[in-house]
This record gives C-alpha cells, structure tokens and sequence, in this order.
C-alpha cells in the first residue's frame, strides 16, 4: 500500500498544531566510525591451543637429574596434607602409561593425550612410568628429565611424587590430576 502525500489541509493543521518553528543549528559534527578490522578469532583460539599443547622441550641447564632421583612437585594451593597422601602412594592408582621404549616425541605425544583423557574422564590419581633412565649413557635420564619438565606444564596436573619402590620407585611417578 502505497502512502500519499499529505493534503494543504493536512500541512496547515499540522503547522497550527505545532506553532512557530525556526531552524535548529546543527555545529557538530559526527565522527566517522571506522569499524575495527576484522580479527580471525577462530584462527587465534585454535593458535591458543596449538600453544597449550606444545610442551616445552627446553630444560635448564640445571636439570641434572641421575636415575635414582626423587620427582616432586606441587602447584600452588594444594594442601600438604595432600601432597603428602600423594608421596606416600595413599591415593588409589586409577590408571597408568608406560613410556618405556618411546622416543622423547612419541613419549611426549602420549603423555599429554593419556592425561587429558584421565583428566576428562574424572581419574584423580595416575602413575606414569618413565624407567630410571640407567641405559641411557652419558645424557642421564632422557625420559625422566623430560617427563619432569613436562608434567610441571600441564594445566591438569596438580601435583606428582616419585612412586613407592613396590609402584616403581623413581622410575614412576604418581600424578594427581584436576578434578574435570
């Protein structure tokens, strides 16, 4: 339906209705808005997750660890009292990997898919097996060191001990993991 044009009658009511006008004076001026460039944001989120999946393999030169050597570390926030359960093997092992024969990439690939998948599926407590590294000539303990230095960037990991001598001694540790 097509509008028409309103009448001189119409015109000059209105005009008695609404009296005497005059002319605003209009002095701004609207800045020009430039929208933002366009950010691929997908793109950034699924770099932001390439970049949490990378473990670091870059160890301190301080990271002299031998093959009898205890693994400890606790994140901030966990109780002693649970890290202490932890250390003397009074959590329940839900599951476990063995890393043994792997090379440092496989190894790496491995231990990142197991605990993201015991994590996702409500395990709190996991053993790893990374052998005491006694064949491993004059680097040390390969697996061991590298093991170490990973476990301490995972986001899942909580906190981890060397295992009970009956669970592997310092040839495992016990891994507890956030609760999903």
């Amino acid at each position: 339906m097509s509008e028409q044009p309103p009448s001189d009658e119409e015109v000059d009511l209105f005009r008695a209705a609404v009296g005497p006008v005059r002319p605003v004076r209009n002095d701004r001026v609207e800045p020009e808005r430039t929208p933002p460039p366009a950010r691929p944001l997908k793109l950034e989120q699924d770099e932001a997750e390439v970049m949490r999946d990378a473990l670091s393999d870059h160890i301190a030169d301080t990271a002299d660890l031998q093959p009898g050597d205890i693994l400890a570390f606790c994140r901030e926030g966990v109780q002693k009292k649970v890290f202490r359960k932890l250390r003397t093997g009074a959590y329940a092992v839900q599951d476990e990997i063995d890393l043994h024969g792997m090379t440092r990439d496989e190894a790496r690939r491995a231990l990142q898919v197991f605990l993201r998948s015991a994590a996702a599926e409500g395990r709190r407590c996991v053993r790893v097996i990374h052998g005491k590294g006694l064949r491993s000539r004059n680097e040390g303990p390969v697996l061991k060191t590298r093991v170490d230095h990973w476990l301490r960037q995972m986001d899942e990991v909580l906190a981890f001990h060397s295992a009970l001598p009956r669970h592997g001694g310092t040839g495992a540790v016990y891994v507890l993991l956030k609760r999903g």
